[in-house]
């Protein structure tokens, strides 16, 4: 693997990483992508720790706009599995891939996101914090399109050939008629992936593609033993069990909440490394308590 400079957007550009390009067949490469065949990337770019190899891994793929209900279930699926020492798979989007991610991270497990873009885009705006919590728990951000590369329409299919190859099991949570998230169960029946696919109300738009997918003869998706039954680990015990979350002010919103903060000054104050901190960050932007803004900065959202 050969190194890039890369400036961590999430802090204002002042930190400096490696961005590592890992080849076909080279080291670091995960063995799982060879089943693409001819389809398979010549070159992944790869922000974070490597590849686990042997590892087992669910993607968890869904609509942009989820119900609340679809993201409980796609933060709980993905806290479950992470917490079984699980890598959780998934797109970076906003909506249920986030909550997967999400949840992974409040296990203190691994998840891989795989994106449309180059690793050092910006996109989606204000994925910043889940970004760093995603490496900070030895998970990693993945593309096959080199930096500086913008996200296009175009690019999100490529990506999900990836994530179906890439996971063991492909967990359907929500997606309507036309998602993308369908497009990675293609991928996925064609690789021989199992599939499994979250049943929704019979007129909700965000389960019709979910739905349609039971009909077909997909596993519906009702608990965590289903995925684990399919991956062979039904009697994989949980980790030990994460914190509780303290639903008072949190102390990270508390300082955020006197106008736009650096985190570097947070974590000062509270005595954090940038570990814990970046963990702390990436769940309070998804539970919508603090926000990203230009430059680095954080503040607190007016919903606390």
């Amino acid at each position: 693997m050969s190194g890039q400079e890369f400036r961590d957007l999430s802090r204002g550009g002042d930190v400096k990483r490696d961005v590592c390009r890992v080849g076909r067949g080279g080291a670091g490469w995960p063995a799982d992508l060879d089943v693409l065949g001819r389809d398979a990337p010549d070159l992944l770019w790869w922000f974070g720790d490597p590849w686990v190899e042997g590892a087992a891994a669910v993607g968890i793929v869904g609509s942009r706009r989820a119900t609340a209900a679809g993201l409980a279930v796609a933060h709980d699926l993905g806290r479950k599995l992470a917490g079984r020492g699980i890598v959780v798979v998934s797109g970076f989007a906003r909506g249920i891939d986030a909550a997967a991610h999400s949840g992974a991270i409040a296990a203190g497990g691994v998840s891989v996101a795989i994106l449309g873009c180059g690793v050092d885009i910006d996109y989606p705006r204000g994925h910043r914090g889940l970004r760093d919590g995603l490496v900070a728990h030895g998970g990693a951000v993945v593309s096959e399109f080199a930096c500086g590369t913008e996200p296009h329409r175009g690019h999100f299919p490529r990506r999900n050939r990836i994530i179906a190859a890439m996971s063991h099991v492909v967990v359907v949570i929500e997606a309507d008629e036309r998602s993308g998230a369908l497009s990675t169960a293609r991928w996925a029946a064609d690789l021989g992936r199992d599939i499994l696919a979250m049943p929704g109300p019979l007129h909700s738009p965000a389960s019709r593609g979910t739905n349609r997918l039971i009909r077909d003869g997909v596993r519906p998706y009702l608990e965590i033993q289903d995925v684990l039954e399919v991956l062979g680990l039904a009697d994989l015990a949980v980790g030990p069990p994460t914190k509780p979350a303290d639903h008072g002010i949190d102390p990270i919103v508390g300082l955020a909440s006197g106008g736009p903060t650096h985190p570097d000054v947070v974590a000062a104050q509270l005595g954090l490394g940038p570990r814990e901190l970046a963990v702390r960050l990436a769940e309070l932007e998804f539970s919508g308590r603090i926000r990203s803004l230009p430059g680095g900065l954080i503040e607190a959202s007016a919903r606390l």
